[in-house]
């Protein structure tokens, strides 16, 4: 009988010390652990400008932004990078991995067939154009849109006026704002040193912009030509028209020859000076519906591209021209 008393006195006293031993490390404060990982961020690559977005010949998890360079255009401003880029083909990392699936597109973005030769032959042409390759991206974006006609023949019909995209946005899911770089190989000059961009908002934007603002040109003579040194350049036959009067399209530069309509233009006069001095702020100019969330937090940024973002939109001197993008996506 006592040994019975003096096993149960023994258990009792072992409970009793594992509920205090319980409650003391309850109440001893832990140790703070490692803050939890970022659920992710949608980051937003904007080609403003004459520009064909097409898929990588050589990479199906790529795609290519085209553009052709002429003098008509100030040279291709990138944001955040806070420079600008000769002709040349650039590569821009972002940090996404695996197997990439069809981008969502906007019913807004003019969809065309582009031959995949007719990109070999466009990114072969050396200081005539700009090549930006980077990942396939999440969805394809109207950031602006404009009323214009498109049609393979000339004149299009009214019937074919809708608002195409003249920006798109190129939208990315991501876990980090770190790893995002740009480099690559200008056609001519010197190398080009690869660029971290630091991402204060989770904003980049490649702009080609006319040389001078003419904010009463109702023909759009710079958008046409700009059209038109495109789908040279991807080797569509493919026309753009504005509502407007006939005498707009006796000046047509998509049906002039080159010198005619190099005189006729005001736009194709190169003007360096206004280049120089002007350049970067319009570079960084941007407007739309899929940046507003981000407008106050780069306006009361201290640094000069982020003040000029948030103080020159590009609605009144940016290219009328739409993007086009591949049929294949």
């Amino acid at each position: 009988m006592s040994n019975e008393r003096h096993l149960a006195s023994t258990i009792t006293a072992l409970l009793s010390a594992l509920l205090i031993t319980l409650f003391i490390v309850a109440c001893e404060p832990k140790e703070q652990g490692p803050p939890p990982e970022p659920k992710g961020m949608d980051v937003f690559v904007t080609f403003e400008g004459p520009w064909a977005i097409v898929p990588d010949p050589k990479d199906s998890n790529s795609v290519l932004a085209i553009a052709p360079k002429t003098k008509s255009h100030r040279p291709l401003g990138v944001v955040p990078a806070d420079t600008a880029l000769e002709a040349g083909i650039y590569d821009l990392a972002i940090p996404v991995h695996g197997e990439r699936g069809k981008p969502e597109a906007d019913k807004n973005i003019l969809r065309a067939d582009i031959d995949p030769q007719a990109v070999q032959l466009a990114s072969g042409t050396r200081g005539e154009r700009y090549v930006i390759r980077l990942p396939k991206p999440d969805a394809y974006l109207a950031e602006t849109s404009y009323l214009s006609r498109i049609s393979t023949k000339y004149p299009p019909d009214a019937s074919e006026e809708k608002n195409y995209a003249t920006a798109v946005a190129l939208r990315y899911h991501t876990a980090s704002k770190i790893g995002f770089q740009l480099s690559g190989t200008p056609d001519d000059g010197p190398a080009f040193k690869p660029l971290l961009l630091e991402l204060n908002t989770p904003l980049i934007r490649f702009t080609i912009d006319p040389l001078e603002v003419h904010l009463h040109d109702d023909c759009y003579l710079h958008a046409r030509e700009a059209f038109r040194d495109l789908v040279r350049l991807v080797r569509l036959k493919l026309y753009i028209d504005f509502a407007g009067p006939e005498e707009c399209r006796k000046q047509d530069p998509q049906l002039l020859p080159a010198k005619k309509a190099l005189l006729l233009n005001p736009l194709s006069i190169e003007n360096t000076t206004t280049m120089q001095n002007d350049m970067q702020l319009r570079a960084a100019g941007f407007s739309g519906n899929i940046l507003d969330t981000y407008v106050n937090s780069v306006a009361r940024s201290s640094s000069k591209v982020g003040a000029a973002i948030y103080f020159f939109s590009s609605d009144t001197g940016g290219c009328k021209a739409p993007i086009i993008l591949n049929n294949g996506g």
